[in-house]
């Protein structure tokens, strides 16, 4: 290595060792991983959909809710896992879901954005 290279390669060392780099997370994405947070060791898709469905007081489809958790999961924002079979859900076993530590710093950062493009405007109308 040249000597003009190491102080470069140095520091971004020390950037990818000290900082954490934040994933941006959509509306959709917040309100899911919100409604997980909320929902607990209870996360799992069909509750979650109605979860979001009682709070947004919108329809959230399967395929978004799926895509979406699917999403999440590759960015390392939620994990899932396949809980057991249940009698009342015909057999099928619940697609689990936990948020991560990155998932619950991305969420905070998402409101705290919202918050903070937000102040100072008023949503009254006239």
């Amino acid at each position: 290595m040249t000597a003009p290279l190491r102080p470069i390669i140095l520091r971004l060392l020390v950037y990818l060792t000290h900082n954490v780099a934040l994933i941006m997370i959509g509306e959709f994405e917040y309100v899911l991983i919100a409604a997980a947070t909320r929902l607990g060791d209870e996360a799992y898709g069909a509750a979650i959909r109605r979860e979001i469905a009682s709070t947004t007081n919108r329809r959230c489809s399967l395929g978004a809710l799926y895509t979406t958790l699917d999403r999440l999961e590759s960015k390392g924002l939620i994990t899932t896992w396949m809980g057991e079979a249940t009698a009342q859900r015909g057999g099928r076993a619940k697609r689990m879901v936990s948020v991560t530590g990155q998932g619950m710093r991305a969420a905070t950062e998402f409101y705290e954005a919202v918050r903070r493009v937000s102040r100072g405007v008023s949503w009254a109308t006239k």
